[in-house]
């Protein structure tokens, strides 16, 4: 009995990986591109990619408070997500990545690419007039004259020391 072909089925996935946030664009395009030459060796089709920018994190990486995030959606199989994620891996640009199953059958011939949707657009690294981040010694305090306050957080020394001391006798009388 013959076997009659059917369409090639494909799964569907997104990863989104995060970069330093101070990665340069010639490295961010150096990324891409590995990831595309990835995706054809490994018969996969690449459907979309975005880059969404420099974004705060949700909390720090690998002692990053933001990063670059990129998008990128494809079609291929489980052997395709092990070497995508074994490249990101081995990138030191790369602070966090995570793939996503999105559909699990889909016929690879029937979806269409538009060519706009497949061309990666790198972010500019931060500029001068951005505002460097605060280390953490910064934020605790802990380097002198560094601590920056808003306009409501400004205060007289000796107000300030006479909060700490009411503050203190709540504490004791138990209010």
């Amino acid at each position: 009995m013959p076997e009659t072909q059917s369409p090639a089925r494909v799964r569907e996935y997104e990863t989104i990986y995060i970069l330093k946030p101070d990665v340069a664009r010639d490295a961010q395009e150096k990324i891409a591109t590995r990831l595309t030459e990835v995706l054809s060796r490994e018969n996969g089709k690449l459907t979309q990619i975005e880059n969404w920018g420099r974004r705060a994190l949700a909390y720090p990486v690998a002692k990053q408070r933001r990063g670059v995030y990129v998008y990128l959606k494809y079609l291929g199989g489980g052997g395709l997500v092990s070497e995508i994620e074994r490249n990101l891996r081995l990138i030191d640009d790369v602070i966090k990545y995570q793939t996503v199953l999105m559909n699990n059958e889909i016929d690879a011939t029937s979806v269409q690419v538009n060519e706009e949707d497949v061309k990666f657009e790198a972010v500019e690294p931060p500029g001068a007039d951005e505002e460097p981040e605060e280390t953490l010694e910064q934020r605790l305090g802990l380097v002198e004259g560094e601590r920056r306050r808003s306009d409501d957080e400004q205060m007289d020394p000796e107000d300030e020391f006479a909060n700490d001391v009411s503050a203190l006798g709540d504490e004791e009388s138990g209010s």
